[in-house]
């Protein structure tokens, strides 16, 4: 309680203590009353019962897929793949016997996890192929191109390597990825010789940063490198396989589109419809591909699954209006699903004109939601 005094200066104050307080309950931010947790347990409660009802665990199943390849990357060493294969068989096989025990949706969870393990082992086992060590300098190489990338500097190639030949007797490698002088890359499908530089794939500068090396290893590229002189044709010792002539048959009609845009359009224009229909970026000015990327809009130059949306989306509903004019077609068949079916022909050609980027190729698998809902209906 306070008390009311006097100071020497004959001033008038009062002192005294606060009034007492319940003490702080233990626990810290936590509730600690009883009666906070009942309700917020039977909340949760509820919402596990929500999400376990029929039909509502399934997408849930590829989450735990990817647990499971996510714990594939995590291992601190190369798992054996016959454990892991055995492992998974078992559990899918736990699984189905549990199908009409309440257990089942746990079992198959973990049995998704399991298969996503084991999947990410045996794709790493069949992909395995030899990679550069350490740099060796003037070897000499001769293969197929493969792919060939038109970039804003140089030029860059895959070769598949038939021949390699080094004073060092570096391992053999399958492929390499090579760099050249901007016009001078090979055309897809050709036999070429030529002397280069090899340079281990790039590993992360950081712990947690990206990691170059883990995309060249599963594109099955296993060294990198520039190339050292001239590069010239040769006749190839056998032929390069159906693969190869797709990707040379391919990559001819992205060259065909990329000249046609050229004599009909000029300047940004004619570099940003390249680059839409394409996947080349290399005649985009300075300026306008920094303003994009300042605006927040540098994605778009990229073909991405937002290009399959809108394609897809404007050759569904163009189709179908045009269907709409005959009503013989509308009164009589499901013009919606034949709208659908050349959407996603059009997503699939575009997807295949771009080159088949790993984020097109998602978006183009999951065309079935806006123009496949044509297809799925009755």
């Amino acid at each position: 309680m306070a008390e009311q005094g006097e100071t020497s200066g004959r001033k008038r104050g009062y002192a005294g203590t606060w009034p007492p307080r319940a003490a702080a309950p233990i626990g810290g931010l936590a509730p600690s009353r009883p009666a906070f947790w009942p309700p917020l347990i039977e909340t949760l409660r509820a919402w596990v019962r929500t999400e376990a009802g029929a039909g509502r665990l399934l997408p849930w199943v590829p989450v735990a897929f990817g647990t499971g390849i996510a714990f594939y990357f995590a291992a601190d060493h190369e798992p054996v793949l016959a454990v892991a294969a055995v492992v998974a068989v078992a559990l899918c096989a736990v699984a189905v016997l549990l199908r009409r025990q309440k257990f089942f949706p746990a079992a198959v969870m973990i049995a998704a996890v399991a298969a996503g393990f084991a999947i990410a082992t045996w794709k790493t086992a069949r992909i395995a192929h030899g990679v550069l060590a350490r740099p060796v300098f003037s070897v000499a190489l001769t293969g197929f191109v493969e792919t060939r990338d038109i970039r804003e500097r140089t030029d860059r190639f895959v070769l598949r390597v038939v021949t390699m030949e080094s004073a060092r007797g570096t391992t053999k490698l399958e492929r390499v990825r090579l760099s050249v002088k901007k016009g001078t890359a090979p055309a897809v499908g050709s036999f070429v010789e030529l002397k280069a530089r090899l340079l281990p794939p790039l590993s992360p500068v950081r712990p947690g940063s990206y990691d170059f090396s883990r995309d060249m290893f599963f594109a099955g590229i296993g060294a990198s490198g520039f190339v050292m002189g001239a590069i010239k044709a040769a006749q190839p010792p056998e032929g390069g396989g159906l693969r190869l002539r797709y990707s040379a048959v391919m990559q001819g009609l992205r060259d065909a589109i990329d000249a046609r845009i050229r004599t009909t359009l000029e300047g940004d224009k004619r570099a940003i419809a390249t680059a839409l229909l394409t996947g080349r970026r290399d005649a985009i000015s300075q300026p306008v591909n920094d303003a994009m990327f300042i605006s927040g809009l540098g994605h778009v130059l990229s073909i991405s699954g937002y290009h399959m949306a809108v394609v897809a989306g404007v050759v569904f509903f163009a189709v179908r209006a045009l269907l709409a004019l005959f009503p013989t077609l509308t009164v009589g068949y499901a013009i919606k699903k034949w709208s659908a079916v050349a959407a996603f022909a059009a997503a699939a050609f575009y997807l295949l004109a771009a080159g088949g980027a790993a984020a097109c190729g998602r978006r183009d698998a999951g065309r079935g939601r806006p123009s496949g809902g044509g297809i799925d209906e009755t």
